[in-house]
């Protein structure tokens, strides 16, 4: 009978209960952690795109190309990151459709962003709820002052956005 004591004694032990429940909690944490992570970096594209935006209309309403580039380029090369200064897409339009002075131009800054770790960790718990790629867009609106001769509208190459 006292093997029996012994026996039962062993089993209600609780120690060493904490490492199965961090098991069970680690993947949790780590996908809450890059999540945090991965939308830190995205949220930061999105508040550069809006600020390259905004410069890019400021030069475009009144007709300045700085830095012997077409505008676009320009606007693309002031980029915090690297990968917005290589991957952003940069594109001037007239609202209106005509571009005398006091209409509108806008300029349209986007960029497509992964979210790989969040995205092949997810994949193994929720069965693929996270799309591959994310567009994050900024974009500004203001009046022309001068008669735009330095740049045209598109995205600097083929003229289309």
């Amino acid at each position: 009978m006292a093997g029996a004591t012994k026996l039962r004694r062993f089993l209600r032990r609780e120690e060493g209960q904490a490492l199965p429940e961090f098991a069970l909690i680690l993947p949790v944490i780590i996908l809450i952690l890059f999540g945090v992570l991965e939308f830190g970096k995205m949220f930061n594209y999105w508040l550069d795109e809006g600020h390259l935006a905004n410069t890019g209309a400021r030069y475009a309403v009144v007709d300045s190309l700085p830095g012997g580039a077409t505008l676009q380029q320009y606007i693309r090369s002031q980029a915090e990151t690297s990968q917005l200064r290589s991957g952003a897409h940069v594109c001037i339009s007239f609202p209106s459709g005509t571009h005398a002075v006091g209409d509108p131009v806008k300029v349209d800054v986007t960029y497509n962003t992964g979210v790989p770790v969040v995205r092949s960790i997810s994949n193994g718990i929720f069965g693929g709820a996270i799309p591959a790629t994310i567009k994050i867009a900024g974009s500004s609106t203001m009046r022309l002052e001068a008669v735009p001769t330095h740049y045209s509208a598109g995205d600097g190459g083929t003229g289309a956005c």
